[in-house]
């Protein structure tokens, strides 16, 4: 991987040739998750990242948060991460309110390589974890640390109200961990956010910031409103695999990644964004 100073001026001088050229980062379409983000009542957003994740992925988790954190465009930096020790077991990766548990376990040869679920309330992220598949991540193909850092950006990203930049594994890298690929590394690398990851995170963050919470839904929530809390059973099912995770709503694992929603009504939901293996790949 790139050294971080170095890995920045070669980001700036991407995208200045980019728009030189008349190519500007507007031009592709908005990659948010529906409308999905945190609750904050001012910027940046401060946010903390479990780490329940061996000291094979630590590096890359740190990367992740880094990346997110600290935009080469000043005025694109809208997020404040923080790496904290984990909230819940590896195996199980139960949610924390108000934070984010990233967690990495040997899952199972069940088709996916990484996944993140939001818990959401209205518009509004409550809690969130982004876990990554050492089933495949300890094979020749995907053990490697490009694959890891691709994934691991990816996974933490959707969980800031990220959705994709591109899905097709087969178009040429955008140079962003938001865009699908079959070879990370590149060139241009996808290993980290792009200037259009942090372009589309100010068009969420900037917009507006939200009122204070008024009862039910935990720390994060902040509908507001007053009404109920989220169901018990939003903390009881357990959400490992795809009989959980609701209604399929975008993609398919043919495609290389899905959004599942299950929704308890009340405006309470759990999404969840998968990627799968590359199709045609172990």
């Amino acid at each position: 991987m790139l050294g971080e100073s170095r890995r920045r001026s070669v980001v700036r001088a991407v995208w200045t040739v980019l728009i030189i050229g008349g190519i500007s980062a507007a031009l592709y379409a908005s990659h948010s998750w529906g409308n999905y983000h945190w609750s904050r009542q001012s910027n940046p957003l401060t946010l903390a990242l479990g780490d329940n994740v061996s000291s094979t992925w630590d590096a890359h988790l740190v990367q992740a948060s880094d990346d997110w954190s600290n935009s080469p465009w000043p005025e694109l930096d809208v997020l404040d991460t923080t790496v904290v020790s984990g909230g819940t077991d590896s195996r199980r990766c139960k949610p924390t309110s108000g934070r984010v548990e990233v967690c990495a376990d040997k899952y199972g040869f069940n088709g996916w390589l990484g996944l993140a679920q939001i818990w959401v309330d209205g518009d509004h992220i409550t809690k969130a974890i982004s876990k990554m598949n050492d089933s495949y991540f300890d094979t020749s193909t995907y053990g490697t640390p490009e694959w890891r850092q691709f994934v691991m950006c990816q996974e933490v990203g959707h969980t800031f109200g990220l959705g994709h930049q591109d899905e097709n594994f087969n178009n040429t890298n955008l140079g962003s961990c938001m865009d699908y690929t079959g070879d990370p590394d590149g060139p241009p690398d996808n290993l980290h956010p792009n200037y259009h990851d942090y372009e589309q995170l100010s068009a969420i963050y900037n917009s507006h910031t939200d009122n204070p919470p008024s009862g039910g839904g935990g720390p994060g929530n902040g509908n507001g409103r007053g009404k109920p809390g989220a169901p018990p059973a939003m903390d009881a099912i357990d959400f490992a695999g795809p009989a959980q995770w609701g209604k399929l709503v975008e993609g398919s694992q043919q495609r290389g990644f899905s959004v599942y929603e299950l929704d308890f009504g009340g405006g309470h939901k759990v999404l969840t964004h998968v990627l799968w293996v590359r199709p045609g790949r172990p």
